[in-house]
């Protein structure tokens, strides 16, 4: 397990700032822990469902796991997510996964 990555569980076994959790997530993804990046996205999904950089990640997350369907979910559930905080920019990005995705 990567320091960071040790630092992180330790945070989010205390921490109600999505961003600690994401980051946890992000950090799996990045040590190319898929899997386990996208279950990480669930759960920040479940714990902060309005954190919309969650959607954009998981998705793409899901895309490379070849689950295409999963991250037309992720897309999907994130655009309406981004509209409803008024985040243009990731609404866009959503819709323009989507558009790949077919």
């Amino acid at each position: 397990m990567s320091a960071r990555l040790e630092m992180l569980e330790k945070l989010v076994a205390t921490s109600t700032d999505p961003f600690h959790h994401y980051a946890r997530a992000m950090e799996l993804r990045s040590l190319d822990r898929l899997e386990d990046a996208l279950v990480a996205y669930a759960d920040v999904r479940a714990r902060f469902p309005d954190y919309v950089p969650t959607y954009l990640m998981a998705a793409q997350v899901a895309q490379e796991l070849d689950r295409d369907d999963d991250a037309r979910e992720w897309a999907t559930a994130g655009v309406a997510k981004a509209e409803a905080a008024g985040d243009g920019k990731a609404a866009h990005e959503l819709g323009q996964l989507l558009t790949l995705l077919g």
